[in-house]
C-alpha cells in the first residue's frame, strides 16, 4: 500500500473519483473521511492536474465551478506544500499573501460584527451598519488583487497549459465581487431594517464572506506554489512590473523585490504608446496630470538643474502673472534686479545640498501670501531643479473649529 501512496497516477485517480462522489451528491463530509483515509496529504501540483483533467473529460467548467467550494472544504488541511519554494520578500506572490492577511483580518471583523447585530439596541443599529459598510468596502478592495492574477498571473499559466483552473478561479472571483456588490448595496438602502438584513445573512453576507476566505485557501495551498514552480524569475519580474496598474489590496509593500540579472528600472516612470506616464505609485495621461496640477489651489512653477523655467501651472486664480515667455529663461532674470542676489544663493544652497527648503510669507493686496522654494532630488540625491510654490493663505488663516466629511451637503454652499 505505501508504493500506492507515492504512486502520483493511483492518487490523482483516487482524488478524480472523490471529486466525482462530490459531483454525483455524495456529503462533503464522507468524501472528506475517504479523502483522509485513502490518501491523507497530497501534493499541490497534482490537484490542479486532476481539476484540468476532469475538465479536459467533459465535465463543464461550471460544474467545477459549483464543486469547487465543496471540493475546497475537503481538501482543507490535506495539501502537501511542504515541496513549495521559498517566497522572497516583495516579490509578487508575498505580497499576494500579505493581503490575503489583511482580507481575513477584515473579513473576520465582518463576520464578528453581523452576528453580533442581533443582540445591538437600536441606538447602535445604525452604528453597526456604518462600520459594515466600511468594512465590506474594504473587502471590495479585493477586486485589485483577483484582476493581478486574472491579467498577470493566469496569462503565464496558460503558456505552461494550465487553462481548465484559471477559468474556473476566475468564476469564483466574478461570483465573490458581485456578491460583494449586493451587500454593499443592501448596507447602502436608506433607513434598512434589521429584519430585511436578517434575511440576507445566510443568502449573502456569510457566503460573501466564507467564498472570499476560502480562495485564499486555494491560492495558498495551491495556485501560489504552483506557479512558483512554473513561472521564470522573468515572467515574475514583468508580473512585478505591470502590478501597479492595477494596485494592490489593503497592503502596501514595504520592500521592492529586484532579482538578480535583471533591469532594475522599475521604480522608473515609463510612457507607453498611449501616453500612460506609469510612476512608482501610479499612473495618468498626460491630460489627467495637466488638470491635477491646474487645480491644485496653488502656484507652481519648475527651475531644471540648468536654472531655466521649465513648466508652470495655469490654474484659474494664479497670484502672480506668468506667460510662456518665460519658458526656458534663466530664473534670475524673472526676479526683480534687487532680488536676484537673493534667487542666486538660494540655487546655489540647493545644489550644494545646504538647504532643501526656503519659506517666506508676505501680505500683498490685502491676502496673506506664502511662498516656498524646494529643491527637487532624485533617489541619489542628485538635484534636478527648484520648485517654486505659491499659495494664499487667507482664508485658511481665518478657520475655526471642524468641518467633516460627513457635512458635506449640509453646509451652505459658497
Amino acid at each position: 500500500m505505501s508504493e500506492l501512496l507515492n504512486n502520483s497516477k493511483y492518487r490523482k485517480d483516487k482524488l478524480k473519483e472523490l471529486i466525482l462522489k462530490l459531483h454525483d451528491g455524495e456529503s462533503a463530509e464522507e468524501v472528506r473521511k475517504q479523502l483522509i483515509e485513502s490518501l491523507k496529504n497530497i501534493p499541490y501540483g497534482e490537484v490542479v492536474e486532476v481539476e484540468q483533467e476532469l475538465i479536459q473529460e467533459g465535465l463543464p467548467e461550471s460544474e467545477v465551478l459549483k464543486l469547487c467550494d465543496i471540493h475546497g472544504s475537503v481538501l482543507e488541511g490535506n495539501v502537501d506544500v511542504s515541496g513549495a519554494k521559498d517566497i522572497p520578500e516583495g516579490h509578487p506572490v508575498d505580497v499576494f499573501k500579505k493581503e490575503n492577511a489583511e482580507l481575513k483580518k477584515v473579513a473576520e471583523k465582518a463576520k464578528g460584527l453581523l452576528q453580533a447585530l442581533s443582540q445591538v439596541g437600536k441606538g447602535e443599529y445604525e452604528k453597526y451598519l456604518f462600520a459594515l459598510q466600511g468594512l465590506f468596502n474594504e473587502l471590495m478592495d479585493v477586486d485589485k488583487h483577483y484582476q493581478r492574477k486574472e491579467y498577470l498571473v493566469f496569462p503565464y499559466l496558460e503558456k505552461n497549459e494550465i487553462t481548465g483552473p484559471p477559468k474556473v478561479m476566475w468564476g469564483k472571483h466574478d461570483e465573490i465581487r458581485e456578491q460583494l456588490k449586493g451587500c454593499i448595496e443592501i448596507l447602502k438602502t436608506p433607513e434598512l431594517k434589521a429584519e430585511d438584513l436578517e434575511e440576507s445573512l445566510e443568502l449573502l453576507f456569510y457566503p460573501a464572506i466564507q467564498g472570499l476566505v476560502d480562495m485564499v485557501q486555494k491560492e495558498e495551498e495551491i495556485l501560489f506554489p504552483m506557479a512558483m514552480d512554473l513561472l521564470t524569475v522573468e515572467d515574475w519580474w514583468n508580473i512585478d512590473k505591470q502590478t501597479l496598474e492595477f494596485g494592490f489590496t489593503l497592503y502596501d509593500p514595504q520592500v521592492e523585490w529586484k532579482p538578480e540579472g535583471m533591469s532594475e528600472d522599475s521604480g522608473e516612470t515609463t510612457v507607453s504608446g498611449d501616453g500612460n506616464i506609469q510612476l512608482p505609485s501610479g499612473s495618468f495621461t498626460a491630460k489627467e496630470i495637466m488638470a491635477i496640477l491646474n487645480t491644485i489651489p496653488a502656484d507652481m512653477t519648475f527651475v531644471d538643474k540648468d536654472d531655466k523655467v521649465k513648466y508652470f501651472t495655469q490654474g484659474k486664480e494664479r497670484i502672480f502673472a506668468r506667460s510662456r515667455s518665460i519658458i526656458n529663461r534663466d530664473v534670475r532674470l524673472c526676479h526683480p534686479p534687487g532680488s536676484t542676489h537673493i534667487v542666486e544663493k538660494i540655487v546655489e544652497d540647493f545644489k550644494s545640498g545646504k538647504a532643501s527648503h526656503a519659506p517666506f510669507w508676505i501680505q500683498m493686496k490685502g491676502k496673506f501670501v506664502k511662498i516656498e522654494y524646494f529643491a527637487l532630488r532624485d533617489e541619489n540625491g542628485e538635484y534636478l531643479g527648484t520648485l517654486e510654490y505659491s499659495q494664499d493663505l487667507t482664508e485658511n488663516r481665518a478657520l475655526e473649529g471642524e468641518q467633516r466629511i460627513l457635512s458635506y451637503g449640509q453646509a451652505k454652499d459658497e
